[in-house]
């Protein structure tokens, strides 16, 4: 008699790979908008310097916390969608929602304040990557009728 050893096969690791990059970019991205839409109710992390931000971004913040935008609407999309992702319940809703406001900090760190283009530039590729991992559950979403 002879032993024979199993191994994974190569797509199979490649699977396994695939899905852990996801949970763990899920995750991040999570953690992400819980914290900062916590810090929109409870201000617990300090607000950048005005003085080291550009004029337009000072402007538009400022505009968007007069109009209460800021602290109701994008605070509590941003803290309902991290909670979600990092539950990882309800993730295709909470990449939905959170599109339009990945958007708006992309354009906000190109033509606004530069400063931030690095984050905003992952959020937007972990933001497409997840919707590329779920894309089974937005096909229907997506089809003519």
């Amino acid at each position: 008699m002879t032993a024979t050893t199993v191994t994974a096969a190569p797509a199979t690791r490649k699977i396994a790979v695939g899905r852990y990059a996801t949970i763990i970019t899920r995750v991040l991205i999570g953690l992400l908008f819980t914290t900062t839409g916590l810090n929109g109710f409870l201000n617990f992390m300090p607000a950048p310097d005005p003085s080291t931000m550009a004029p337009a971004g000072v402007a538009f913040t400022a505009a968007l916390y007069a109009t209460g935008y800021m602290l109701q609407l994008a605070s509590g999309v941003q803290l309902v969608a991290g909670v979600l992702l990092v539950a990882g319940r309800f993730v295709p809703l909470a990449l939905a929602i959170l599109a339009p406001m990945v958007v708006n900090i992309f354009l906000i760190h190109v033509f606004l304040e530069p400063s931030g283009l690095g984050i905003a530039i992952f959020v937007v590729v972990a933001e497409i990557g997840l919707a590329w991992a779920y894309r089974d559950k937005f096909r229907p979403m997506l089809q003519a009728r």
